[in-house]
């Protein structure tokens, strides 16, 4: 009987410790400038996610430098940082359960081309070079990028009333 309550227990903190993944999600320039997005955020907010760190900024070339890092060798990279200090950003932190997954699903594609109706990208832009939002790739870009935009004390710690209308076993 132990040993099953033991389990169980071991069960319930692995599944709430899926609850609290985190992702970063930043809407790029041609998002901000489109007014696109409070569209964004409810898209997240209506799948059930919690935001818990957002900023607008201007942000600028090292720091853009920093997170586009792993591109560097790309020959698009400095019209990408160039483009990126065009206007404001909006960096955020999301969470929830498998949020980096679903969050890339919600997204989709990088082309927006290739992107089904019904994501971010497929119903809200045409070209790649416009395609309004940057989506961490895993759990280990999401920590690294989080680090990068944010400082420990930016995340909010909160609970939403609705989490155990989103969560079995919150």
């Amino acid at each position: 009987m132990i040993v099953t309550l033991l389990a169980v227990f071991a069960l319930l903190r692995d599944v709430m410790a899926g609850n609290k993944e985190r992702t970063f999600l930043m809407v790029k320039p041609d998002g901000v400038q489109r007014g696109i997005v409070g569209e964004i955020i409810k898209r997240f907010e209506q799948k059930g996610f919690k935001l818990v760190a957002m900023k607008f900024m201007q942000a600028d070339e090292e720091l853009l430098k920093k997170h586009y890092a792993d591109l560097s060798s790309k020959p698009f990279f400095p019209g990408l940082v160039k483009y990126m200090q065009l206007g404001p950003v909006v960096p955020m932190v999301w969470e929830g359960l498998g949020i980096v997954k679903t969050g890339r699903q919600m997204l989709g594609a990088t082309n927006p081309a290739d992107s089904a109706p019904g994501t971010i990208r497929g119903d809200l832009c045409v070209q790649v070079g416009r395609n309004i939002i940057h989506g961490s790739d895993s759990v280990e870009s999401a920590n690294k990028e989080i680090n990068l935009w944010f400082k420990p004390e930016e995340l909010v710690q909160w609970s939403p009333m609705g989490a155990d209308w989103i969560y079995e076993d919150n």
